[in-house]
């Protein structure tokens, strides 16, 4: 492990299970499908569950990783027998997002849309649904979960009779986005705005 500053893109991905075997490797339960960047990435940054407010991730190298069920499975530097690896357990794991391979034509880092403005239609018309605050995982497809807007010149949450900021749910599939325009900040779908 090497302490040094974090970038400040860092990217939250999974968290440190346990000990796998005897020699010192680590078993990490991945947060989503795109968590795949683990096995790709030659750095992780590693920081305990609960800590302190302003502690720093420690910079971990990764040796070697595999996918081991539905978990991956890495050694990393200086860790050389299962209890200095069990000692890793409830630590988060952080990428930095620069270190993410580039997405394949038509594929987006699910980190990538959460910020990103969604028009659906009214009347055959683009209108701002919200903005896009979680993408999870149905097990079938991606689901853009849309905290509604007041409008785009007031970015402010919808609320429902209770008070609650209303939320939409838009399944982030070809049948329904148009079009992701990342650098615009910007995704279009035919979901109708009534929804």
């Amino acid at each position: 492990m090497v302490s040094g500053a974090p970038p400040d893109d860092l990217v939250e991905l999974g968290r440190v299970a346990g000990a796998y075997g005897v020699q010192g490797w680590v078993k990490i339960e991945p947060h989503a499908a795109q968590s795949q960047v683990l096995l790709r990435v030659a750095e992780w940054w590693l920081r305990r569950d609960g800590a302190p407010p302003g502690t720093p991730a420690v910079a971990a190298r990764v040796l070697k990783s595999r996918t081991q069920g539905s978990t991956i499975v890495a050694q990393l530097a200086g860790v050389a027998d299962r209890d200095q690896a069990a000692a890793l357990r409830g630590n988060r794991v952080w990428v930095s997002r620069a270190a993410f391979p580039a997405a394949e034509d038509d594929e987006y880092y699910w980190v990538d849309l959460i910020g990103c403005l969604l028009y659906g239609l009214a009347d055959e018309s683009p209108v701002l649904l919200g903005r896009v605050d979680a993408v999870t995982e149905n097990g079938a497809h991606g689901v853009l979960h849309v905290t509604r807007l007041v409008s785009e010149a007031d970015p402010v949450p919808l609320l429902d009779a209770r008070g609650r900021e209303e939320e939409t749910l838009v399944p982030f599939v070809a049948a329904h986005v148009l079009s992701v325009d990342l650098a615009a900040r910007r995704i279009d779908t035919n979901w109708p705005a009534e929804f």
